[in-house]
């Protein structure tokens, strides 16, 4: 008898460099990109932009690694992980910040309660859902 491994472990999607999508983009995994993307992005995992990756747009997802360039608006859940070869040129809110030498940032950062305050309003809203059904 066939099992549906989905629940144990989601596909990870990605855009591979050469390939560009305008749009807004839905994923309840991971995804990956090395291309381009305009539009936004809401992911309920990981984001990871590679070094040819280029984001144009809004994101929001629970982590995110990016080596590439965002000029979007960043809402990060949890860890935001800026690395060397990063060019961020937005605003960033997350609980958990990490950069490392040689990343550029241009924008505002808030870290912490801010986050936490987005994730009160979307279990508030759920809530309300909810109760007018």
């Amino acid at each position: 008898m066939a099992r549906n491994n989905e629940a144990e472990s989601p596909a990870i999607n990605i855009v591979r460099k050469g390939t560009e999508i305008t749009g807004d983009v839905t994923c309840s995994g991971d995804i990956r990109i090395d291309g381009r993307l305009k539009g936004t992005l809401n992911s309920q995992g990981k984001v990871v932009v590679g070094e040819s990756g280029i984001i144009d747009g809004e994101i929001t997802c629970k982590n995110a690694d990016i080596s590439g360039t965002i000029k979007a608006r960043l809402v990060v859940k949890e860890l935001l992980q800026l690395k060397a070869t990063a060019n961020i040129h937005s605003d960033i809110n997350t609980n958990k910040l990490s950069i490392e030498p040689g990343a550029n940032f241009t924008g505002s950062c808030n870290m912490g309660s801010v986050v936490k305050g987005i994730q009160h309003e979307e279990k508030q809203e759920a809530f309300e859902e909810v109760q007018t059904a």
